[in-house]
């Protein structure tokens, strides 16, 4: 990597600095002026107004709402993310213990879901307006409208319940026959949600690559598909592919976690999340929000920096 490469990723990283900060301090806001109270989720609705001033002493909640953010901030940089109110786990102990349950959790059905993707894409996209281009125009229009809460009772009720082939509840990876129990549900949620967005954009831009001059040529001078398919198709279109893929990652493990975690019992980040909601809980909410604020940002370097490695006409300066 040259340093005009290091230069673009550091301007990258610094022009993202203005949405952390804009993202976090809309965050405590909301958080502070609209979010729960945290007090009550401690002692309960019955509880008299000394006990909640004392209460909000202990908990730091008694100073205005910008000071604390502040001091937030100011903890992050030394590496202090808090303690959770309820708990008073430390908070970054508290992620640490959870965030690789969701990875263990989400991580093989978003895999999948992509590889999946990319080869029902690559068989319409070569065969289009055949029956395996019109099998995936239906997988996708079927997958897209179908809603999570329908995936995921309907797979939860045949698999859990009339079958009862797996667990319909709880998480447990103490071995592999174990883990594959529990992970299947989850797994296959996120394949059959995410599918029909995914084909339907890999197709359109396999298809564009199979009207190039090019592969026209190839594939009238009799080239293998494999080698069109693998060789121009797939690595024309890798840009728009690698990016979109680095921007749905977060979006699964911030949203789709909140659901499918509380839905399956999975004690990982999204639970934390949701638990935290409700008890208005600061510390660990303005965590979660600035590590995915964080987890953006790095992206986004990240998918500049493949678009650069993968196209060297945009590293070449501008004249």
């Amino acid at each position: 990597m040259n340093r005009r490469q290091l230069g673009a990723w550091a301007r990258s990283l610094l022009s993202a600095v203005p949405l952390l900060l804009g993202a976090t301090l809309l965050a405590f806001y909301l958080i502070a002026q609209f979010g729960p109270d945290t007090r009550f989720a401690q002692v309960g609705r019955g509880a008299d107004a000394a006990g909640l001033e004392a209460l909000a002493r202990q908990l730091d909640e008694h100073r205005p709402w910008l000071l604390r953010y502040v001091d937030t901030l100011a903890g992050w940089f030394r590496l202090d993310f808090g303690h959770a109110a309820i708990s008073g786990e430390p908070v970054a102990a508290l992620l640490a213990r959870t965030l690789p349950v969701s990875l263990l959790a989400l991580m093989p059905g978003f895999v999948l879901g992509q590889l999946l993707a990319l080869g029902l894409a690559l068989a319409g996209a070569w065969r289009i307006g055949r029956w395996p281009d019109r099998l995936v125009g239906a997988l996708s229009a079927t997958s897209m409208s179908l809603s999570l809460i329908v995936v995921l009772i309907a797979l939860q009720s045949l698999f859990g319940v009339w079958l009862d082939w797996l667990p319909v509840r709880g998480w447990s990876a103490a071995g592999p026959v174990d883990y594959l129990r529990h992970v299947t549900l989850p797994t296959l949620v996120i394949v059959v949600t995410s599918l029909g967005y995914q084909l339907r954009f890999f197709r359109t831009l396999f298809v564009e690559a199979l009207s190039d001059p090019p592969v026209r040529t190839a594939r009238a001078y009799g080239l293998p598909p494999r080698r069109i398919l693998l060789g121009y198709v797939l690595r024309t279109a890798l840009l728009p592919i690698s990016t979109r893929i680095l921007y749905a990652l977060p979006v699964l493990l911030l949203g789709g976690s909140l659901v499918l975690e509380n839905h399956f019992g999975i004690p990982g980040v999204g639970q934390v999340a949701y638990e935290a909601l409700l008890a208005g809980d600061e510390q660990v909410l303005m965590a979660l929000v600035g590590g995915g604020s964080v987890l953006l940002i790095l992206l986004h370097a990240l998918s500049g920096g493949l678009l650069r490695a993968l196209d060297p006409r945009l590293a070449r300066p501008s004249r």
